[in-house]
């Protein structure tokens, strides 16, 4: 899952070596939380117009983890 999140936002960025993600433990509803941070510079790219990439962002990915009975949330820092 992290090196999806990884793929997905370097096709974005101006930046790559400036990603990285933090992964939280799992909490008392089974939620693992990925915090994202990029660049400051990246920070419009990685979050649209309106929120609308980092909303597609979200979607993709508990797409994903819906196939691997998981749930999961992204943060964007």
């Amino acid at each position: 899952m992290e090196e999806l999140l990884k793929s997905i936002t370097m096709g974005l960025v101006d930046n790559p070596d400036a990603i990285s993600i933090e992964v939280d433990e799992p909490d008392e509803e089974g939620v693992t939380v990925y915090h994202l941070h990029v660049d400051e510079s990246d920070m419009g790219r990685v979050i649209g117009k309106q929120g609308r990439i980092a909303k597609a962002i979200r979607v993709v990915m508990r797409a994903a983890a819906n196939r691997r009975d998981a749930k999961i949330s992204v943060e964007i820092d």
